[in-house]
């Protein structure tokens, strides 16, 4: 049955702080626990109006479902897992960097990208948004199960590394002409600012994306799917 402290402890985990604190995050919807469930993630409660789970459930009616719910319509399933150790992401082959990107939604969206494109290691800023968020664990839709994320001091991280650290911005080279290799930090500024400039001056290689409109007035590209193209170039070389 759901109880209060239950009740308690999933509201409190949208706030960051007791993410921390608790060592746990919320994952709703039936694909998206499955494929925690199949992962190496750790569950801790999961909570469901039927029994369609292979794994210890609390069936609970759609009205508690809601009393839990960050979604305005939620999806049959709510499981609350264990946020894993922190991991060293070794710094090999193609790895994706994030310079404060603070939209959820972007986020999420990069995290699957990495799924769909094969990056195994994303690499964020300490000031990038939280991957436990819950808009952030909706949007990637599973993807956050099989990505390796780690927050650091970036321009440490990025002043340690050995190979080319390579960058997007508007007086890049343009990315189409370029030979991209296997190996590399791609860094992905904020959505307002870009890449900062303490970051930019450990950018090794910039590169642009062309703008193709007549007018070319469009000042900028949203990062999530600046991010689809670099990464689509990368992998196509």
């Amino acid at each position: 049955m759901l109880t209060k402290s239950h009740i308690k402890l999933i509201t409190s985990l949208s706030q960051k702080k007791f993410r921390q604190q608790e060592q746990l995050f919320v994952v709703e919807g039936i694909k998206g626990i499955n494929e925690f469930l199949n992962s190496s993630f750790k569950l801790h409660l999961l909570f469901s109006t039927e029994a369609i789970f292979n794994a210890e459930t609390i069936i609970i009616s759609e009205k508690e479902l809601q009393k839990i719910s960050n979604l305005k319509s939620p999806n049959r399933a709510l499981a609350v897992f264990y946020i894993p150790k922190k991991k060293h992401v070794e710094p090999n082959g193609l790895i994706l960097a994030l310079d404060d990107v603070r939209d959820p939604g972007n986020l999420g969206t990069i995290i699957r990208l990495c799924d769909w494109f094969g990056i195994k290691k994303l690499v964020c800023s300490n000031a990038t948004v939280d991957c436990y968020n819950s808009k952030v664990v909706q949007a990637t839709m599973g993807s956050l199960a099989r990505i390796d994320i780690q927050y650091v001091d970036l321009q440490a991280y990025l002043s340690d590394y050995k190979n080319d650290v390579f960058g997007t911005f508007m007086d890049g080279n343009n990315i189409y002409s370029e030979t991209l290799p296997d190996k590399g930090i791609i860094v992905m500024g904020n959505e307002a600012n870009g890449i900062s400039e303490e970051i930019e001056k450990l950018v090794t290689k910039k590169l642009c994306i062309p703008r193709f409109g007549d007018l070319k007035a469009t000042e900028s590209l949203n990062v999530a799917t600046a991010t689809s193209i670099v990464l689509s170039e990368f992998k196509r070389e």
